[in-house]
């Protein structure tokens, strides 16, 4: 039994798919659909041509503002 959920573990090296392209992905796209929706975000709200390039810029690190503010929601 063990065994077989290492063989279900689509991303392990153990597993039976290793060889398929298809199999793990949409990560990747989540996370750019992100960048371009908060590139968006803060190129909108932006008021001079260099707070657009802070935009741009802060939409690439976009995951580690949410980070920090749950971690400060939570306390930790």
């Amino acid at each position: 039994m063990e065994q077989e959920n290492k063989n279900m573990d689509c991303c392990g090296k153990n597993s039976k798919y290793k060889n398929s392209q298809n199999m793990c992905g949409g990560g990747g796209a989540v996370y750019g659909l992100g960048v371009i929706g908060a590139g968006i975000y803060f190129i909108q709200h932006a008021n001079t041509f260099w707070m657009g390039v802070l935009g741009i810029l802060k939409a690439i690190v976009w995951p580690a503002f949410i980070v920090f503010k749950l971690l400060e929601l939570f306390k930790f």
